[in-house]
């Protein structure tokens, strides 16, 4: 006689690193038992006629309950962000343990650590954020820190919490010896500071100026620099949020060289241009982002890095202010465009917005949606469990009705932003119910999950190293 498993899902299309399914999903324990096979007995079963079952998604780029570095905290705790991240079909997250002026490392994750066991309602990973390597007992921290499965790390060459070059190769060289990605926010200091500098003394201080404040050359200088470090050193790296042809065109080429070089964009690139920022007043400061949108040929190029495989992944880069005094307004009514915080919400966005374009618009499909929202981070970051319906992995899931349509209000989040950055848009597809370990999140618009529900996920490898080739080179 067949044991009785938890739950089977049946009549959907079942989306597979392999091919779409057409068959039975089983789960038990929190785990996938069996794709495409027929169940026998379950305590459960779930009748999903024309839906379609995705992976959960895995978002590896979102500010949570943190500070930024223009000293101000984002909207969201724990509790609020992976509310939100849930209700758009989000399972996994990875934000950041982001080190303050003269803090240790083990006193900063300790720090966020215990913020994200209080709250996180979805399973989380962190990255650590790098900012001061002269602190006691750097180097020894960030070995034992990596050696306990907290594998990423996150660097800027901007803002005022840079490290230089060479501090920045010194911290590759540790992330080597250690088995850590390093993940970097590539714009050129200088070039930024100059463009800033010059619109400023210009009388160009609005938020449609943010765009021209931060060139595109700054971003391709400063991946062109960290494409070589990496190349240099053979350390794996992420650049984050690329938004320029010509970021996609320099992570190409280094690729080509065997370079170990991976790289991410967000929605608001591939789907907004600076032209967002031109509202009245202030208006335009709720898109205000850094890279800032770009242009028409820039999305274009994007999605073709995208679904060749030269931009590996899309994660939300969630970083939430309020459109008040405590978060874009901070500094007053009139502020000048360096005064306002840089980020907009995403974590509840990004699966619908990609939905919409990828598997509706049929820019991809299916199977490109699945690996660049859950399978490729997953896979590159160290989540053996997740990222894709396969037996033994968790039950992480969502079951899309891919024929509903919404279109986005003006703050019909979940998050603590107040406001959507895409009201008005409607996307097709939604997800009717999002599943954790196997556990119900959200279904049929409604949150189930309680504070505390996530875990955190240890990473005890990456799946991003280089790999030798015939030559003796290395390959990503």
């Amino acid at each position: 006689m067949s044991r009785e498993i938890d739950l089977v899902i049946r009549q959907a299309q079942i989306v597979t690193p392999d091919g779409i399914i057409e068959g039975e999903l089983g789960i038990d324990d929190g785990a996938i038992t069996s794709v495409g096979i027929p169940v026998k007995q379950a305590r459960r079963v779930i009748e999903a006629p024309g839906r379609m079952i995705m992976p959960g998604g895995v978002d590896v780029h979102a500010h949570i309950e943190q500070m930024s570095g223009m000293g101000q905290w984002n909207a969201d705790t724990f509790e609020t962000a992976t509310r939100s991240a849930a209700m758009g079909g989000t399972t996994s997250v990875i934000s950041f343990a982001a080190q303050a002026a003269e803090q240790t490392l083990a006193e900063t994750l300790t720090d966020y650590a215990a913020r994200a066991a209080r709250g996180a309602m979805i399973d989380y990973a962190f990255h650590l954020t790098l900012t001061d390597i002269t602190v006691p007992n750097f180097e020894y921290d960030l070995a034992a820190l990596i050696g306990t499965g907290h594998r990423s790390l996150k660097v800027f060459t901007t803002y005022n919490i840079q490290l230089a070059d060479a501090e920045i190769l010194s911290v590759m060289d540790q992330a080597r010896a250690a088995g850590a990605l390093v993940c970097v926010h590539a714009e050129n200091d200088a070039i930024i500071a100059r463009a800033r500098a010059d619109l400023l003394a210009a009388g160009h201080r609005a938020p449609r100026d943010h765009a021209r404040s931060r060139p595109r050359m700054a971003e391709i200088e400063a991946i062109e620099r960290i494409c070589r470090f990496a190349e240099y050193l053979d350390q794996p790296v992420m650049i984050f949020h690329v938004s320029t042809a010509e970021g996609v065109d320099a992570i190409r080429a280094a690729k080509a060289r065997g370079a170990p070089v991976w790289c991410e964009t967000c929605p608001h690139y591939l789907l907004m241009t600076e032209d967002v920022l031109d509202k009245p007043g202030l208006e335009g400061a709720k898109w205000m982002c850094s890279p800032p949108q770009r242009t028409q040929a820039d999305q274009d190029a994007l999605w073709a890095g995208l679904l060749e495989g030269t931009v590996s992944l899309v994660s939300s880069d969630h970083a939430p202010y309020r459109f008040d005094e405590s978060g874009k307004l901070a500094a007053g009514a009139n502020p000048d465009f360096p005064q306002i915080a840089n980020g907009l919400p995403g974590l509840e966005t990004r699966l619908p917005l990609l939905f919409d374009a990828m598997v509706a618009g049929g820019r991809g499909g299916p199977r490109a949606f699945a690996e660049a929202t859950a399978q490729a981070p997953a896979r590159l970051y160290g989540f053996k469990d997740k990222g894709a319906l396969v037996p033994g992995k968790h039950a992480d899931l969502v079951i899309w009705n891919p024929t509903v349509e919404r279109t986005y209000a003006a703050n019909d989040l979940h998050d603590n932003v107040g406001y959507n950055p895409w009201a008005g848009r409607t996307v097709r597809g939604w997800p009717e119910q999002v599943m954790l370990r196997g556990e119900t999140l959200v279904e049929n618009g409604k949150f189930l999950a309680q504070p505390g529900n996530g875990r955190w996920l240890d990473r005890p490898d990456l799946g991003c190293q280089p790999v030798a080739t015939a030559n003796g080179g290395t390959a990503p």
